[in-house]
């Protein structure tokens, strides 16, 4: 993801969200206050980027010792979430992070529960929230 001219490059099995708030008020129209928000334990966001997943070992390198070896290729396990994805995921998982006075979440995949994908639609820089607000 570039910001400016920086590179920011997510790692492992990590994803980086920008945060977004579907509990604005409850059914009946009441605002709920930020000290009822923060005791929830599910949070969601739209995903931003993520790493290139779970580095796997060569089972061919099991003898030798892989560190020496400059020529040898790493293998990854997938991640699950995709940029633009709307991401359920658990709300003590996630590291705060500030970029250029925007706010970020880093998550490892772990923490992940629920992906919500409409295929036509990439993170673009803006919050869709009105998406998944119907």
């Amino acid at each position: 993801m570039d910001i400016n001219k920086k590179q920011i490059i997510v790692v492992g099995d990590r994803i980086l969200i920008k945060p977004i708030d579907l509990s604005l008020k409850t059914k009946s129209g009441l605002y709920l206050p930020e000290t009822v928000k923060s005791k929830e334990e599910v949070s969601a966001g739209i995903v931003v980027d993520q790493g290139p997943g779970i580095p796997m070992a060569d089972p061919s390198s099991a003898a030798n010792e892989p560190w020496k070896d400059g020529t040898s290729i790493v293998r990854y396990i997938p991640m699950q979430a995709a940029k633009g994805d709307l991401a359920l995921f658990l709300k003590k998982a996630a590291i705060e992070v500030r970029i250029d006075n925007e706010t970020y979440l880093i998550i490892p995949q772990a923490a992940l529960l629920v992906l919500l994908r409409d295929d036509e639609n990439e993170y673009d820089g803006n919050v869709p929230e009105d998406r998944y607000l119907a």
